[in-house]
């Protein structure tokens, strides 16, 4: 990111706000995280936006989405790499993106 966070928010220095303690623990640019790093908090503020739209989204898309993982996975498979990052991520991925649509559900039931 070549801009800091303030640039695309509304976040002005001194507050006490959950992009001052971002900006403070990584950087105003996001400097201090790597790009997996970087990618995770996108994926996530993705996936939060997704669920706070109204509407639903077509099971063909959801059939898009889980191919994409699938083939990740098979690719870890095939090419016999040992390493596990790629059954974390999609482990964490998983349970991140249930408790967001979970928190979405709360949100929508509220209204």
């Amino acid at each position: 990111m070549s801009k800091p966070l303030g640039y695309y928010t509304n976040y002005t220095p001194g507050e006490d706000t959950l992009l001052a303690s971002l900006q403070e623990e990584y950087g105003a640019t996001f400097e201090k995280i790597t790009v997996r790093e970087k990618l995770v908090i996108l994926t996530a503020l993705a996936s939060h936006m997704g669920c706070q739209l109204e509407g639903d989204c077509r099971a063909e898309i959801f059939a898009l989405a889980k191919q994409i993982t699938d083939a990740g996975q098979s690719h870890t498979r095939r090419t016999g790499n040992s390493h596990t990052l790629g059954s974390r991520c999609n482990q964490r991925w998983n349970r991140a993106s249930t408790l967001t649509h979970l928190s979405a559900d709360v949100a929508r039931r509220r209204r």
